[in-house]
C-alpha cells in the first residue's frame, strides 16, 4: 500500500513539473505581425481570411444533422421485428415517426426550410 502511494505521488510530481516547464518553454514573448497574418503562398492576402457565413446554411445544415441521426435511430426497428411483439413494435415505430413528423412541420411551419424569402 505505501509503495503504490509513493508511485502515484512521484508520477503526480513528474507530471506537474513536465506541465509547468512545458508552459514556460513554450511561451512567446514576441508577437510576430508576419505569424500572426494569414498565409496565402507567401502573397500578402488579397481579402480578409474571415468571409460571412450564411446563417440560413447553418440553420439547414443543424436540421438535417437532427434528422438524420433519429433516422439513424429508426433503423434498428426493422432488425427487431421477428424478435419482439407486432404490437409493441408497431406502437414504438409510429410513436418515433409522429415525432419525427411533428418536429418537421415545427421547422416547416416556422420558416427554417425555406431557403430564400
Amino acid at each position: 500500500m505505501l509503495i503504490s502511494a509513493l508511485f502515484t505521488s512521484i508520477i503526480l510530481i513528474i507530471s506537474t513539473a513536465v506541465m509547468v516547464i512545458s508552459s514556460i518553454l513554450s511561451k512567446k514573448t514576441i508577437t510576430d505581425r508576419e505569424k500572426n497574418s494569414p498565409f496565402e503562398c507567401g502573397f500578402d492576402p488579397k481579402g480578409s481570411a474571415r468571409l460571412p457565413f450564411s446563417l440560413r446554411f447553418f440553420l439547414i445544415a443543424v436540421i438535417f444533422l437532427i434528422f438524420d441521426v433519429e433516422i439513424t435511430l429508426l433503423l434498428p426497428l426493422a432488425s427487431i421485428v421477428n424478435m419482439t411483439n407486432i404490437k409493441t413494435w408497431m406502437l414504438t415505430g409510429v410513436f418515433f415517426l409522429l415525432i419525427l413528423l411533428l418536429g418537421l412541420y415545427h421547422e416547416w411551419n416556422q420558416g427554417a426550410l425555406e431557403w430564400a424569402n
